[in-house]
């Protein structure tokens, strides 16, 4: 369950995006192939982005903070655990409710500019 090696450009080969809204998601997966990013995976849901998680662990993810009825912390917990880096996406702001054991963790503001998308896959290059 090793991560994929990234492709060479820097940036994560394989990108796992858990996020319930499909225009938001799509968004982002058409951002991050633009950027170079060989694989990304969509999930809507908990179960799903754990299933993908247990399947193929990814180089790097974005969470949405707030999915249909549930949160994705116990994604971030898996992630942590693993040593795989994520960012938090959140429409909320700062009242966004992120557990303490997680405050230290990135965020990106929904909508984010490519940009801030970019600066986040960067930080996340030299880690």
């Amino acid at each position: 369950m090793a991560p994929v090696v990234p492709n060479g450009t820097g940036w994560p080969a394989d990108v796992l995006i858990v996020e319930d809204d499909p225009i938001i998601a799509i968004d982002f997966e058409d951002r991050l192939l633009g950027f170079g990013v060989t694989e990304v995976r969509t999930v809507g849901s908990v179960i799903q982005a754990l299933a993908a998680i247990a399947e193929r662990a990814p180089d790097f993810a974005l969470l949405d903070v707030e999915l249909i009825r549930e949160t994705s912390f116990a994604v971030a917990e898996r992630l942590v655990a693993l040593k795989i880096p994520f960012v938090f996406v959140t429409g909320y702001g700062a009242e966004a409710r992120i557990p303490t054991e997680f405050s230290g963790q990135p965020r990106l503001q929904k909508p984010c500019s490519s940009d801030a998308l970019e600066a986040a896959l960067k930080l996340r290059a030299t880690d």
